[in-house]
């Protein structure tokens, strides 16, 4: 998406909406390219996670509600979004390889945490197989609701760390 050098030096309205791709929390993006410049892209992504570890739970909330299901990436409506959509699929590539059985079990995990917890299962899938990830979503059901949010926080921030070191080339 961009060099470090045009993350540093585009305008905040264009780097934000590309931000948003990566973490749907505003507060988040306004506060990363507050930081700029960022003399190298480890410094980058080490701002990017301070700010991403002050957040309240209401923009933690915010940023998970944007991903999509296991298996069932969202059709996006901004640009950012799409970018977003894009990386949903190539991060859940494999997931989506998976035989018909991991993938109704897969369905019928993610039915159960939204029910169980309230929101969407989220696990940072990025080489992971279908069956790895139902095993952990099984085992996060398991959890009880402080310790998943905890979980779910940490898995998230996986995310958009990985995606921020997507969008922005050192």
């Amino acid at each position: 998406m961009w060099t470090l050098g045009e993350f540093n030096t585009l305008a905040a309205d264009a780097v934000t909406e590309g931000l948003l791709a990566c973490c749907a929390s505003a507060q988040w993006a306004r506060k990363v390219v507050s930081g700029r410049p960022y003399g190298t892209l480890a410094a980058l992504l080490a701002a990017a996670g301070a700010a991403f570890d002050e957040l309240d739970e209401a923009e933690i909330e915010v940023a998970h509600a944007a991903h999509p299901r296991i298996g069932r990436p969202v059709q996006p409506a901004g640009t950012g979004q799409r970018t977003g959509a894009a990386w949903s699929r190539g991060e859940q590539s494999r997931a989506l390889a998976s035989g018909e059985a991991v993938r109704a079990a897969l369905a019928d995990a993610n039915q159960a945490y939204e029910h169980r917890f309230g929101r969407v299962f989220l696990i940072c899938a990025t080489g992971l197989t279908g069956e790895e990830i139902l095993a952990e979503a099984k085992r996060r059901l398991g959890n009880d609701s402080q310790t998943e949010a905890y979980e779910a926080s940490v898995q998230l921030r996986k995310i958009v760390l990985l995606r921020l070191g997507k969008a922005v080339r050192a």
